[in-house]
């Protein structure tokens, strides 16, 4: 069975089990995830595209207008996996309420009248077929390829606003759309989590974040350099990053609970003297089609299964750790490792677990 095959049989599953007559998919991921990786956007930061999918009992059928079947025909060749167009004029409403009356409908959102899905069809977004874990190896490459190249062209005196444009082109010129790319220095790095870019001149200290997205998988890296000698203080909190980084690594495998992975990670955390840092931001989760399907969190009940992608991204205030796993049989792979990058080796549960360092440039 092949991947578009698997997600059918998914998709049926979950319409009976909801005894319902249809699902509407109108999330960017969701179009994406059902049709292996194709694109219903125009706004790359929107969430809902501009064309939906509608799974019957019977049929499937791509809902667009005039303006996108063209390209979801001639390059998305979605009629040629079997989905039925139904175009409407641009200025017309669609096709939606025309298909679905009198339906028992379920959604990936709060459709007006259907079954909120929004759960359910994350993690089924997140259980990825091995066709899809090959493709976020060669993304994962793309991100590390594109995060390394902007960090080696870096000089002190860049705005982060050129960092961030290097990096989108060292991304978009990879194959990956830079979904998110945050760039803090200096100061910035310790004042915010989230560091949108400015006019600020680089020091001597950096970080660049990005979510690469390419047929609708979206992968996460971040990395930090200095131009310099580091501090102590610097390199403490990098250490102790990269050992609450690597017992979420460590613990994410087949079978374990996301909250039984968090209660670890706490513990990290307190054991490396930072026991409150983990309040400050969230720590990832679950990858796929969004940079996040789900969140871990404490209590969560969802449990790891091989095949599936996580990003963690612990932190500790001027420091982070974050890359992009998949989680094998007999072990996980970071797909988003860069080849010699300097590495703080942890030793977890008999294991030796590589983290990245800060990049020190003298």
């Amino acid at each position: 069975m092949n991947e578009f095959e698997i997600k059918q049989q998914r998709i049926r599953a979950l319409l009976d089990q909801h005894q319902l007559d249809a699902l509407l998919l109108q999330r960017v991921s969701s179009f994406a995830w059902a049709t292996c990786g194709a694109a219903s956007y125009v706004n790359t930061a929107t969430t809902f595209g501009g064309s939906s999918l509608l799974i019957t009992r019977d049929t499937r059928y791509v809902i667009a207008n005039n303006v996108e079947t063209p390209r979801l025909e001639q390059e998305e060749k979605l009629a040629e996996q079997g989905w039925q167009i139904r175009a409407t004029p641009w200025h017309a409403p669609n096709a939606i309420a025309e298909l679905t009356r009198g339906m028992k409908l379920g959604a990936d959102w709060g459709f007006p009248n259907a079954h909120d899905l929004t759960s359910e069809i994350a993690r089924l977004r997140a259980h990825l077929t091995p066709e899809e874990g090959a493709r976020f190896r060669t993304l994962g490459k793309i991100c590390a390829d594109a995060i390394n190249a902007a960090i080696r062209a870096l000089k002190p005196g860049m705005t982060e606003n050129e960092i961030a444009a290097r990096l989108a082109l060292e991304a978009q010129s990879r194959g990956a759309q830079p979904i998110v790319n945050l760039i803090a220095t200096d100061e910035r790095v310790f004042k915010f989590r989230h560091p949108l870019p400015t006019d600020k001149k680089l020091e001597r200290y950096a970080m660049l974040v990005l979510c690469g997205r390419a047929r609708g998988l979206v992968c996460s890296i971040t990395r930090l350099v200095h131009f310099g000698k580091l501090s102590d203080d610097l390199q403490n909190k990098m250490r102790a990053v990269a050992r609450v980084d690597a017992t979420f690594i460590a613990a994410t495998r087949p079978g374990q609970t996301l909250g039984a992975i968090f209660d670890r990670a706490k513990i990290a955390y307190a054991e490396t003297g930072f026991a409150d840092e983990w309040q400050l931001h969230h720590q990832g989760g679950a990858a796929g089609y969004e940079s996040r399907e789900y969140l871990g969190l404490p209590n969560s009940p969802g449990v790891v299964a091989i095949g599936q992608a996580f990003a963690w991204n612990p932190s500790i205030t001027g420091t982070k750790s974050e890359d992009t796993l998949l989680v094998g049989e007999r072990g996980n792979e970071i797909i988003t490792a860069i080849k010699n990058w300097d590495a703080l080796r942890i030793e977890i549960d008999g294991a030796t677990i590589a983290r990245p360092a800060i990049l020190e440039i003298k």
